[in-house]
């Protein structure tokens, strides 16, 4: 294998040993990075709601949780890509409107949002995230409808501040 792409950046294989160390792979050389990937970003997002709303309709609500929690942050990276020329490689929805409101007007309820969103990270899929009982189980109706308001409201901000000055 030649290539391959992480969610972070793309790499081009140097030699054979990648060895996993501190969430990057040793042996692999950088081609790539994902501040030159907006639209990718963008699209990605909001092929995630599209994603959680299918889920709904099926009633796989801990993944309407997780997709609506990777929607936002992709879109969120889009726009820090788009406003700040810069990608973080973190997953913190909070986060990543903490430090877009250093230059947008972001809005201290949506923050609030992004952190309840950030719940449904890591707990919607791993099952030693709960003291019983497999992810899905944890979740409702409600908790997936919460969730897609929430990524709406994200979404709708972000793309709002992607068309400004474009």
């Amino acid at each position: 294998m030649n290539q391959t792409v992480s969610d972070i950046v793309r790499y081009k294989l140097i030699d054979e040993d990648t060895v996993w160390m501190n969430g990057w792979y040793k042996g692999l050389e950088v081609i790539g990075t994902s501040y030159e990937r907006f639209y990718d970003w963008f699209e990605e997002a909001l092929d995630d709601y599209a994603t959680a709303e299918d889920l709904f309709r099926l009633k796989r609500y801990s993944k309407v949780c997780y997709f609506c929690h990777q929607a936002c942050e992709k879109i969120l990276k889009a726009l820090m890509i788009k406003k700040l020329k810069r990608y973080d490689p973190i997953h913190s929805v909070a986060e990543l409107l903490r430090r877009l409101s250093t230059i947008l007007n972001v809005p201290e309820d949506l923050i609030t949002k992004g952190e309840k969103l950030d719940r449904y990270y890591i707990p919607t899929r791993y099952p030693n995230a709960w003291p019983w009982g497999a992810p899905y189980k944890h979740y409702n109706e409600d908790d997936a409808k919460e969730a897609l308001s929430y990524a709406k409201e994200v979404i709708d901000f972000a793309k709002r501040e992607i068309k400004k000055n474009t």
